[in-house]
C-alpha cells in the first residue's frame, strides 16, 4: 500500500484499569488507537461504555488525547467496564475483569457498518467476544470490511473468557495473528494441534487460508514474526519496566503500521519492539508524549 494515512479501527473492550495507585483508561481499542494516531494514521476505537460517570470520563479522556469518540456506543443498562489490576515486581499485570458490562453488548448499527467499509485495517481480540451479542457484532464488522482490508486477530486470553469456537472462528477471519509465548501453546492445543515449538506452531497457523503473518511476542525477550516466505526474530529492547499494561497493544499498532506500508519484516519487528518497550517503560497504556522519548521513535518511523 502507498505511504498514506490509513483508517484503522480497534474494536473491543474499552474499560478503566483500576490500579492500587488509581485508575487509568485502557482496554485494547483505546490503547491501540492512541498509539496508531501517534504513528500517523487515524486510529478509531469502536466500543461501548455505560451511561455513567466512568463512561462520561472515558469520553472526555479520549477527547483530551485526540482519540475519536464517534463510534463509542452508550449503554443505559450496564456499567462501563472496569478491571482490577495488580502489578508484580517485574511489572507484569494480573487482571480481575468485571462481567457483564457495557462492552458485552455491542450493537450492529449503520454507523459501524459504514466505518467497517471505510477501514483499511481492523484489530480485534478474543476477550470482547466473551458474550454472544458482542461476538456477533464483531463478526458482522469483519464481514463488512473490504476484501483488501487487513484484519488483525490479537489473541487476548483472560481468565476463562475464551473458547475453541471463538479462537478458531477468529483465525478464519484474520490476515495477521498476534499472540504471546504463553498463549501460543494454549491456542495450539485448543485447535487440536501438537505444540512442538514456537516456529513450528506459528508456521502451522499460516496454513489457514487467510493468515499471512503470525507474530509471537516474548515479553522482554522480543518477538518472532513469520510469514510463508520469511522469518524474523528480535531480542527486544531492555528498558526499566514500570508496567506492561498496553505494551502489547502498542506493539500491535506499530506492527500494523509497518505492514500497511510493506516495510521489510526485520524493520517491522524492530519498530514494533521499540514502541512496545517505550510503553512498558511508562505508566499505563496511553502515556503522554511530552514525558517520553516517543518523538525520537516517531522520527525513525516517519
Amino acid at each position: 500500500m502507498a505511504d498514506r494515512q490509513h483508517i484503522i479501527v480497534g474494536i473491543g473492550e474499552l474499560l478503566w484499569d483500576l490500579f492500587p495507585s488509581g485508575k487509568q483508561l485502557g482496554g485494547a481499542p483505546s490503547n491501540f488507537s492512541y498509539i496508531t494516531n501517534l504513528l500517523g494514521d487515524t486510529g478509531i476505537p469502536a466500543s461501548r461504555v455505560g451511561n455513567d460517570a466512568l463512561g462520561e470520563e472515558a469520553l472526555q479522556r479520549l477527547a483530551q488525547l485526540g482519540v475519536s469518540t464517534d463510534y463509542l456506543q452508550r449503554d443505559f443498562t450496564r456499567p462501563t467496564g472496569t478491571v482490577k489490576v495488580e502489578v508484580d515486581f517485574d511489572g507484569q499485570p494480573r487482571f480481575e475483569i468485571l462481567h457483564p458490562v457495557a462492552w458485552d453488548c455491542f450493537q450492529w448499527t449503520p454507523a459501524w457498518q459504514k466505518l467497517a467499509a471505510q477501514a483499511d485495517a481492523v484489530c480485534f481480540g478474543s476477550l470482547a467476544q466473551r458474550s454472544a451479542e458482542s461476538r456477533s457484532t464483531i463478526r458482522n464488522f469483519l464481514r463488512a470490511t473490504r476484501p483488501d482490508a487487513v484484519r488483525v486477530f490479537d489473541v487476548n486470553l483472560r481468565q476463562n473468557f475464551y473458547s475453541k469456537e471463538v479462537i478458531s472462528e477468529s483465525l478464519e477471519r484474520a490476515t495477521i495473528v498476534k499472540l504471546n509465548h504463553d498463549e501460543l501453546p494454549v491456542v495450539t492445543r485448543l485447535l487440536g494441534w501438537e505444540h512442538s515449538g514456537e516456529t513450528e506452531s506459528a508456521g502451522r497457523m499460516l496454513s489457514l487460508a487467510g493468515v499471512k503473518l503470525v507474530c509471537v511476542t516474548r515479553g522482554v525477550n522480543g518477538s518472532l514474526l513469520i510469514t510463508r516466505d520469511e522469518c524474523s526474530e528480535h531480542r527486544g529492547f531492555k528498558v526499566e519496566v514500570v508496567d506492561t499494561v498496553g505494551a502489547g497493544d502498542a506493539f500491535t499498532a506499530a506492527l500494523l503500521h509497518g505492514c500497511l506500508r510493506a516495510e521489510p519484516l526485520e524493520q517491522i519487528n524492530e519498530d514494533a519492539n521499540r514502541v512496545g518497550a517505550w510503553v512498558a517503560s511508562q505508566s499505563g497504556g496511553m502515556p503522554a508524549v511530552q514525558e517520553s522519548r516517543l518523538p525520537a521513535i516517531l522520527a525513525r518511523l516517519a
